[in-house]
């Protein structure tokens, strides 16, 4: 096992899976996401798919923690439905999550198993939207 082996928590993946196994249903809902509070809660979310772009699973998250009254999350996963597995975010939910936590781990898969890195490394040369913005100080 390896040290980012170590790091992945087992715990939010499984809450994800069982997500996935039981509330994706169909093409509309395809993969689900959960992600650990700074307090230490799960929170998880299923994707909305729509042909004009619905939220992914992860941006789902977001707005169901703050819901639940979780602003600081510490890392998140996705997995898809029908045995998917883990699967990474996609571009625009990689930057979304950076944007609203930028010390957010992610786990991801990869041929050797399971890894958890940080958000940031997963943007390489990172757009920092706050840095663009013509009232930045």
């Amino acid at each position: 096992m390896s040290a980012e082996d170590i790091r992945v928590d087992h715990a939010l993946v499984e809450a994800a899976d069982r997500v996935a196994r039981e509330a994706c249903r169909g093409g509309n809902h395809t993969v689900a996401a959960a992600a650990r509070a700074r307090d230490g809660r799960i929170v998880t979310g299923v994707n909305a798919y729509h042909f004009t772009g619905g939220p992914c699973a992860e941006l789902v998250v977001i707005g169901a923690a703050a819901a639940q009254g979780a602003y600081e999350l510490d890392t998140i996963v996705a997995v898809g439905d029908r045995d998917r597995g883990v699967i990474p975010p996609c571009g625009r939910c990689r930057q979304v999550l950076f944007d609203y936590f930028p010390s957010l781990d992610v786990v991801v898969g990869s041929e050797e198993g399971l890894r958890t890195v940080p958000v940031r490394k997963l943007l390489p040369a990172t757009y920092v939207w706050a840095d663009h913005q013509l009232d930045a100080g």
